[in-house]
């Protein structure tokens, strides 16, 4: 018994094993995309490659997603957000990081991505990357030579900056 790489701790034949051996299908968004991650992470191409929805699947896409799922080595997914996706839903959101090496080099694979239900059966529809917020500074700026705002009457450089 070897634990799921999805990250669940569940054991993989009773996890993601039956939904890549087709034994029976995701119930939700986000169990489909644990099932598509270890996919990647078992290079189990087929599966990734049904599991996209109709609309969205490419000729020469098999070709690219084997490359990419033998090049990586998958080390940790952390599933941020869900929205909907549920078994009653048509529609859903999963935000997800995904750690994985590629050519000796530790990477992060941050995205949002759409699920669609048809037919009792979910497929991965499209994926866009999470809004970026902006940094807003709440007070003044304090220079290295103002005077450091702990009171203590030394420069911020050489106090609370230091």
């Amino acid at each position: 018994m070897a634990p799921c790489p999805c990250g669940s701790e569940l054991d993989y034949e009773v996890c993601c094993g039956p939904l890549i051996a087709g034994e029976r299908t995701a119930e939700t968004a986000e169990a489909l995309l644990r099932s598509r991650y270890t996919a990647y992470a078992r290079q189990k191409v087929d599966y990734l490659v049904d599991t996209v929805h109709p609309e969205k699947r490419e000729a020469d896409s098999r070709k690219s997603v084997e490359k990419w799922a033998k090049n990586t080595h998958w080390r940790r997914l952390q599933v941020l957000e869900t929205t909907g996706g549920g078994p009653e839903d048509t529609e859903g959101t999963v935000e997800f990081v995904a750690d994985y090496m590629e050519k000796g080099k530790n990477r992060k694979h941050h995205e949002i991505a759409e699920f669609k239900k048809e037919d009792g059966r979910w497929y991965f529809f499209d994926a866009g990357a999470p809004k970026i917020e902006q940094f807003v500074r709440r007070g003044a700026k304090v220079g290295r030579n103002d005077p450091c705002p702990c009171g203590s009457g030394k420069k911020y450089k050489k106090c609370c900056a230091g």
